[in-house]
């Protein structure tokens, strides 16, 4: 199986459906009549369809965090991305529940309840950030390329002539241990990674 967990897959809802929500009760703020109203449920609805999935991402996340493979500059990346995660569903979680009880209560959603909106969406694009470095800059949960040996095609002849090198030249090694980057380990309980 390629994708070794369902994270990155319902992390995507999430994402999508949070910031749909957070920009409409922004905009529904300077817009009168009809229209207004209309994307006020929309809103509402997105925030609660967003709550729920979420759960399910950070549950699957959960389950990535102890299971995919990693070394421990990678562990540091990941438990910095879990922790964002755990603040922003916490956030998410209180922002539905609140939006929920005033409506079912027949009140509005007012200005403050907005403001707390656009802050959990910053968190949440705070969060995808450290999520997408873990992936494309530590490589975590993805095939490694092919090595490249006779590399040798034609290219256009507008383009550069370059040479290919393997995705590890591009990186940055400094300040790294490497004898330490290369040990795998385990997760020990207590958060922190125990070499084999």
């Amino acid at each position: 199986m390629i994708i070794p967990n369902w994270h990155p897959i319902f992390v995507h809802f999430t994402v999508a459906l949070l910031f749909l929500s957070a920009v409409l009760f922004v905009v529904t703020r300077f817009i009168e009549g009809p229209l207004r109203e209309q994307w006020s449920i929309v809103a509402r609805w997105t925030l609660w369809f967003g709550m729920g999935i979420t759960v399910i991402t950070g549950l699957a996340g959960l389950y990535a965090y102890n299971t995919v493979a990693h070394d421990t500059p990678s562990h540091l990346a990941m438990t910095q991305h879990r922790n964002w995660a755990l603040v922003t569903i916490a956030a998410i979680l209180l922002l539905g529940v609140w939006s929920a009880v005033r409506v079912r209560g027949g009140k509005s959603l007012g200005g403050i309840f907005v403001a707390f909106m656009v802050v959990a969406a910053v968190l949440l694009a705070s969060t995808a950030w450290h999520g997408g470095e873990i992936v494309y800059r530590y490589g975590l949960g993805v095939m490694s390329l092919p090595k490249v040996e006779g590399h040798d095609h034609a290219h256009s002849e507008h383009m550069d002539e370059h040479a290919h090198a393997p995705p590890e030249a591009d990186m940055d090694f400094s300040g790294m241990d490497i004898d330490d980057a290369e040990k795998p380990h385990e997760h020990t309980g207590e958060g922190e990674p125990q070499s084999h």
